[in-house]
């Protein structure tokens, strides 16, 4: 199957609780009442768009129908899916490039797949034909290097790393200096997922974003967090806390196949203005892909 067809097929749980159910709540219907958007505005709750979401897009249909834009049950549908795709085109963005070495700092919890994303990332911008290096800044979980190393070996690229438990700042130091060096395009940095206390793990972040700024003033970078979809609302809550230590560009969504909460995308589109950047659809190297709002939207409506 092509991506789409992959994320069609991803978003089945997510189409089945929100689009079949919208179907279902309208058949046979013809007047848009209160009752009516009651329990489409549940339906989107129950998909994940979240509650602030859901309240707006169901505020903004009660104004076309008071002003007599919508007026038929039947086109329902057609307008929550538009709404929809207005919030995630909105903010959209492709990962930012460079003339120079551009640096991916890659941040999230444990357990969302940070390094195989990274190993997936590294994979389909080397088949772009670009300059990939990698940065193993996760000295504290045991192992993280060695997976990191793993990735970098399937997608053909090379990896900074020190010993555990070292500085990560000292880590993002010497790979940029490697990757200034060895003439890459791109730096992506893997990072903790988790510290003692959440609080020192933003202050680390916050620490290697530091560095980074200081030794590539001006030049192409990108916060990406990654989430996973399968969370629903505790994704959201993430992108809060991290966005507001770190200033979090873009977000990395993985694991929508088989999950009935894909709609915490829009959510955090419309709640926070970030851009999801990348979607995963599953486990093969392929299966992450550049988000592309539009056909995002026609694979949960079609």
């Amino acid at each position: 199957m092509g991506f789409f067809d992959r994320l069609k097929d991803g978003l089945t749980r997510t189409r089945d609780q929100l689009v079949a159910g919208i179907e279902n709540v309208v058949l046979g219907k013809k007047k848009i009442d209160d009752a009516l958007l009651d329990e489409i505005e549940e339906l989107m709750i129950l998909s994940d768009l979240g509650v602030e979401t859901t309240s707006r897009i169901i505020s903004s249909v009660q104004e076309k129908v008071r002003r007599n834009e919508l007026d038929d049950a039947s086109l329902l549908k057609k307008e929550i899916k538009e709404q929809i795709r207005a919030i995630l085109v909105r903010d959209s963005a492709p990962l930012r490039y460079g003339t120079s070495l551009a640096v991916y700092l890659v941040i999230g919890v444990n357990g969302v797949g940070k390094t195989t994303t990274i190993g997936k990332m590294a994979s389909m911008l080397k088949s772009q034909g670009r300059k990939v290096i990698l940065g193993a800044a996760d000295t504290f979980r045991a192992a993280a290097a060695e997976q990191l190393v793993l990735w970098g070996e399937r997608a053909g690229t090379d990896v900074i790393r020190h010993k555990s438990g070292a500085d990560p700042g000292a880590v993002v130091f010497d790979a940029i200096a490697a990757a200034r060096a060895r003439e890459q395009e791109i730096l992506i940095i893997d990072t903790a997922g988790r510290l003692h206390t959440k609080s020192n793990l933003m202050e680390e972040l916050k620490k290697i974003n530091r560095v980074i700024e200081r030794e590539l003033p001006g030049e192409p970078r990108e916060v990406l967090l990654v989430l996973d979809a399968t969370t629903g609302q505790n994704a959201l809550s993430q992108a809060k806390l991290f966005n507001q230590a770190v200033g979090v560009t873009g977000i990395v969504l993985t694991k929508l196949d088989g999950t009935a909460k894909g709609g915490i995308i829009v959510a955090i589109a419309s709640e926070l203005g970030i851009p999801v950047k990348m979607v995963g659809v599953g486990e093969k190297i392929e299966d992450l892909q550049p988000f592309d709002p539009n056909e995002f939207v026609e694979a949960l409506f079609d």
